[in-house]
């Protein structure tokens, strides 16, 4: 659909364009977003996946035209382009010898001041163009306090779509996330088990560092990272829930397809998609353990509720990721 959109328009003619990751972990946010950009804009461009850690994983390696950079055999990018999501160039030879880069683009979702001081100063020893910095969220660049462009992650959320409510299972609440400790919070556990005693299925994919934490239990599911894709995980839920530890998410994508399928989301109030929920319309926000258990019990008892938020949370999806907006976004790189 966006290749219709571009046909004929701005960009006539074709822009070599580099995109590099570590692409390390086939379910981290920035390896997802690198590969969602490489699907879009090779619709007008010539764009080539860079694989910059050397603990490349073999899975997406095998499922995606990613390259190793080989100064050997000379198999490394050659001009156009660069952009660097998620990834740096730091104790590597190869930046020093390659061509130079007509535009340099970082796309960055971190909130690592090293790793910002690092973009700055390494293009000047390069002779690099300075870098133009593109935000993930408003809440990052708010937190940064820097300037740049903000584009979401894309997302194809025609992947992720509104499931009709399965009847005759328990009311099931769940999350995704990577298989880390940092993706969760301490105070969780208390809640998952008050959750579970009082009827509440609950499904935790990326879960298993839980386990010992929180007690077994007969409707307790904690599957490992990647069990299932987001797409076929997701509608097994009434409710989304989401709370991180140490680690603040600057986005939050698997926030973004819950919401596609329709799920009524409920988040902790630190975080890049607190940006996009309206509480109590699209989604809900907390700050404390006792407000998310007033949320949930209040969605437990009223599908009414769950089906008028999370048709508002599909529909905001649709206007953040609509072809329109996608194509501004896109716009960007094929300048």
């Amino acid at each position: 659909m966006l290749a219709n959109i571009w046909r004929g328009g701005q960009a006539s003619a074709a822009i070599m364009i580099h995109l590099f990751n570590g692409f390390q972990n086939p379910f981290g946010g920035s390896d997802l977003e690198t590969l969602e950009l490489h699907r879009l804009l090779s619709a007008d461009s010539e764009v080539r996946l860079w694989a910059t850690s050397s603990r490349v994983s073999g899975e997406l390696m095998r499922h995606f035209p990613i390259r190793r950079i080989s100064l050997p055999k000379w198999d490394v990018p050659d001009g156009g382009t660069y952009v660097f999501l998620g990834a740096h160039w730091r104790n590597k030879m190869w930046p020093y010898l390659i061509p130079r880069p007509r535009r340099l683009i970082y796309v960055f979702n971190t909130f690592h001041p090293k790793v910002m001081a690092l973009t700055a100063r390494m293009p000047r020893m390069l002779n690099w163009p300075e870098p133009e910095l593109v935000l993930i969220s408003d809440f990052q660049k708010r937190m940064l306090r820097v300037d740049g462009v903000v584009h979401p992650s894309p997302i194809d959320i025609g992947r992720f779509l509104p499931q009709p409510a399965k009847s005759g299972r328990p009311f099931t609440l769940g999350r995704l996330s990577r298989d880390t400790t940092d993706k969760h919070h301490a105070d969780d556990v208390p809640l998952y088990e008050t959750l579970l005693a009082g009827g509440v299925a609950l499904r935790i994919q990326g879960g298993t560092v839980l386990k010992g934490r929180v007690k077994p239990h007969s409707q307790l599911e904690l599957l490992p990272q990647g069990q299932l894709v987001a797409e076929q995980f997701l509608p097994t839920l009434d409710v989304f829930y989401y709370r991180t530890g140490s680690h603040v998410e600057t986005f939050g994508r698997v926030v973004f397809e819950a919401m596609a399928c329709g799920l009524p989301v409920v988040c902790h109030s630190h975080g890049g998609y607190a940006d996009h929920i309206r509480h109590g319309e699209n989604g809900f926000l907390f700050e404390t353990t006792q407000q998310a258990a007033r949320i949930l019990a209040d969605l437990k008892a009223d599908p009414a509720l769950r089906a008028t938020v999370g048709l508002k949370a599909r529909q905001t999806v649709e206007q953040l990721f609509s072809p329109q907006a996608l194509r501004q976004r896109l716009d960007f790189y094929l300048k």
